[in-house]
């Protein structure tokens, strides 16, 4: 069957205005939207395979391997995790997400797998077990003539930001600096050195540190010289960006004598409280914030995911096995303390905070606007939706929320958060959903008809506020 065929409400499936409800919105997405560069500043993909232009041998290596939302859908389907991430041939398990695909329906992974399928491959067809072997082999065709490199331009990527580990030695970005200088740059992730739940992670991270700065940790005051000797490390390497993955932000230390006792016992190999472990987290953290701030980075904070919940899984795949979900901790008092701890020695750089848990919509709204100060248009961006709720609903909510609550016209648009060199099919999901809404409240007189105006607004949300926010300089 093919999916301009199928006719849904008198319209037919991927048709060129899919998702376009009016004429307005047809034309504010095709003339404005539609070809504006993409700026992807969050995402987990390979810096080697940037670095090397990778070509990919077929369809299940660049859309399976390490794709936690298909891995999840499968299980809900009732596919064995032989046929996920388990030993069975590419064509298997491409086989298998096939004959999931009908099975999620109005998930939004319905409408991204379709929009990767038709670009670039020029697939129009709906993805099920009957034509999986056509399509797979179609694609396989087509993909050999995408490398990573070609592959980013055919998406206009303007330039991207990767997730890293703060011990990396980022010589894939180095390579990439070198052969394709300022399309891709890194990220620093700290968190693994950030972690002190057990005295085995700290070793881990202790030695780490040791080997990477080559400077002997004695104390609490060694191990932040040395972080920080690896935030200048990245920024000499190009990076301008660090993000930070949380339940929740932090605890502010209240007893510093106390903590540098309990970084003593971890030293020792023994093992700290929570509380404590909280708390040493919020202190470094606010010395990293401080660098970033002189070196004038963007932070960015992802808050509100429980993670790695199923052991069963864990023990078979490790981490990011697709096991983590929303966390209903509280957000508001802690985060507001710490951006206010940073805001009072005017030490609070860009800040871009992302909340996973829907129920934070306006907390995470309002607490952007707490910490403008006139000085950078935007400067506390509540980020676009996030992880669960980047998808139609959420995107709508997250964008009218944001109206309401601060100005959309500052907002830096959509990330893909993907491991997928095909996600970024999901800006053309993003900025279809955006020009349709603006040109719904044009039809309901909300909004002005000004074109000139709405042009305006969408190249700014598109692409024109995110580059003049992540100043690379």
């Amino acid at each position: 069957m093919q999916a301009t065929d199928l006719m849904q409400g008198g319209k037919p499936f991927l048709h060129p205005d899919f998702l376009l409800e009016s004429k307005l919105a047809s034309e504010l997405y095709h003339d404005v939207a539609a070809d504006m560069p993409i700026i992807d500043y969050h995402n987990h993909l390979s810096p080697a395979d940037v670095a090397n232009n990778r070509r990919f041998g077929n369809m299940t290596e660049i859309w399976l391997h390490g794709d936690h939302y298909k891995w999840r859908a499968m299980r809900a389907n009732g596919i064995s995790e032989a046929f996920i991430t388990g030993k069975s041939s590419d064509r298997e398990k491409f086989r298998h997400w096939s004959a999931t695909v009908p099975r999620t329906l109005r998930n939004p992974l319905y409408h991204w797998s379709h929009l990767e399928l038709l670009n670039p491959f020029g697939v129009n067809e709906l993805l099920n077990a009957t034509n999986a072997d056509a399509v797979y082999d179609r694609c396989n065709e087509v993909l050999k003539d995408f490398p990573v490199q070609t592959l980013l331009n055919h998406y206009k990527v303007s330039w991207l930001c990767t997730t890293d580990h703060p011990l990396d030695d980022l010589a894939f970005h180095q390579k990439a600096a070198a052969e394709i200088p300022g399309k891709m740059l890194p990220g620093f992730r700290p968190d693994a050195l950030l972690d002190f739940s057990t005295p085995q992670k700290f070793s881990t991270s202790k030695e780490g540190l040791e080997k990477a700065t080559g400077k002997e940790i004695r104390n609490l005051a060694d191990y932040i010289d040395a972080f920080l000797q690896r935030v200048q490390y990245f920024h000499d390497n190009g990076c301008r960006i660090s993000d930070h993955g949380f339940g929740a932000m932090p605890q502010l230390a209240n007893d510093a004598a106390g903590l540098d006792k309990a970084f003593t016992h971890l030293l020792e190999g023994k093992t700290i409280s929570v509380d404590q472990a909280d708390q040493l987290r919020g202190l470094i953290l606010l010395e990293l914030c401080r660098k970033y701030h002189q070196l004038g980075w963007v932070q960015q904070f992802h808050v509100g995911a429980i993670r790695n919940n199923n052991t069963r899984l864990g023990i078979l795949l490790g981490a990011d096995a697709g096991t983590d979900s929303i966390h209903d901790l509280p957000q508001a008092e802690r985060m507001a303390a710490f951006l206010n701890q940073l805001d009072t020695t005017n030490q609070l750089g860009r800040t871009v905070i992302y909340n996973l848990n829907p129920a934070d919509n306006a907390v995470f709204a309002t607490m952007a606007g707490n910490f403008q100060d006139g000085s950078i248009p935007g400067k506390i961006q509540w980020g676009a939706a996030w992880w669960f709720l980047d998808q139609k609903d959420g995107m709508e909510e997250q964008f009218k929320i944001l109206s309401n609550m601060g100005l959309a016209s500052r907002f830096i648009g959509m990330l893909t958060d993907s491991r997928s060199f095909l996600s970024f099919s999901r800006h053309e999901y993003f900025r279809r959903i955006l020009c349709n809404l603006l040109a719904d409240d044009v039809l309901k007189g909300q909004i002005p008809a000004d074109k000139n105006m709405l042009k305006e607004l969408i190249r700014g949300i598109c692409y024109e506020n995110a580059r003049a926010y992540f100043s690379k300089d």
